[in-house]
């Protein structure tokens, strides 16, 4: 998988890149739900939400597959005199040295084939502390296949199960992508 993200980076493929941190990350900040703690970004891409976070004062571990997004990410936050631990790993392989208050979903699992879903609900819940919170963004594109692949919110109940996950009300940021495609907000908290 490592070959087809990059080879997209390569390319200039990367119709997700806003350019910019999501209006999305401002909106669990900026309603002080999201508050600085140790977080996970997977899937983090050119990691514009970890810079943002950084600046917020966050404790942040971003990691991803490709090597052009770490390294871009890497000079980023250089330039801007930010701390930030920038991995590049497959996740399905990587364990953190300690559990995380919260991690930020946004694009991985829209980005991952539906049969590695179950695996990914495993590794997030695994790398969550007992009571932190997953910060999710369910792509919901009305069409077969992908990526992103739709992430409709019945099968995401299915996925991560009431016995380990407590589920919020969904929240609505009002961010949109092109081509009609919706992110729908849950926060979901590890259950104990």
């Amino acid at each position: 998988m490592n070959n087809q993200w990059e080879d997209r980076y390569q390319q200039g493929q990367t119709g997700w890149d806003r350019g910019a941190a999501s209006d999305n990350l401002f909106y669990w900040i900026n309603n002080k739900i999201l508050k600085p703690c140790r977080i996970l970004i997977p899937g983090c891409g050119n990691g514009y939400e970890a810079i943002a976070l950084a600046q917020q004062g966050f404790e942040v571990v971003a990691i991803d597959i490709a090597p052009t997004p770490v390294k871009n990410l890497r000079e980023a936050l250089d330039a801007k005199g930010l701390q930030a631990e920038v991995i590049q790993a497959d996740f399905f392989e990587w364990r953190p040295d300690k559990p995380f208050d919260a991690i930020y979903e946004q694009t991985s699992l829209c980005a991952l084939p539906p049969e590695l879903w179950s695996q990914y609900e495993d590794r997030l819940f695994s790398w969550l502390k007992p009571g932190g919170q997953l910060f999710a963004h369910f792509m919901q594109t009305g069409q077969d296949g992908g990526p992103p692949f739709h992430c409709e919110i019945g099968d995401m109940r299915s996925l991560f199960t009431e016995d380990r996950w407590k589920w919020s009300k969904q929240h609505n940021s009002g961010v949109k992508h092109s081509k009609g495609k919706v992110e729908e907000l849950y926060l979901l908290e590890k259950k104990t």
